[in-house]
């Protein structure tokens, strides 16, 4: 998606012609996707290099983080994390499951660009 100098949307293309706001907002929306995943990237490779054991989930949150004894290998920590990038909301979901699990985190991922 095409932007000025100011960081806001163009709404023509470079010829003049006018971008559909329907056309816009699917553009916005996967831009917003590829931040999310880009995140959740993030942050699995920060976790998996602080010696977390991280595992994908269902619906209602995104990560299941352990972390085992290096001796033992009994699990020593054991919670749930929805990634979040820019100011994203929870949904509704995400909500009901924070409210009813103790070991749920919120983190906010910042990409570089």
């Amino acid at each position: 998606m095409p932007r000025d100098i100011f960081g806001r949307l163009v709404q023509s293309d470079m010829f003049g012609r006018k971008i559909s706001k329907k056309q816009i907002k699917r553009e916005v929306i996967d831009e917003n996707r590829r931040r999310g995943k880009a995140a959740e990237d993030s942050y699995v490779m920060k976790a998996r290099l602080s010696g977390y054991e991280v595992e994908r989930t269902g619906k209602g949150h995104d990560f299941r983080v352990r972390k085992r004894d290096p001796f033992t290998g009994k699990v020593t920590y054991n919670g749930v994390r929805e990634i979040k990038s820019g100011n994203a909301k929870l949904s509704k979901l995400q909500q009901k499951t924070k409210r009813r699990q103790s070991n749920y985190k919120v983190i906010r991922e910042n990409s570089m660009w």
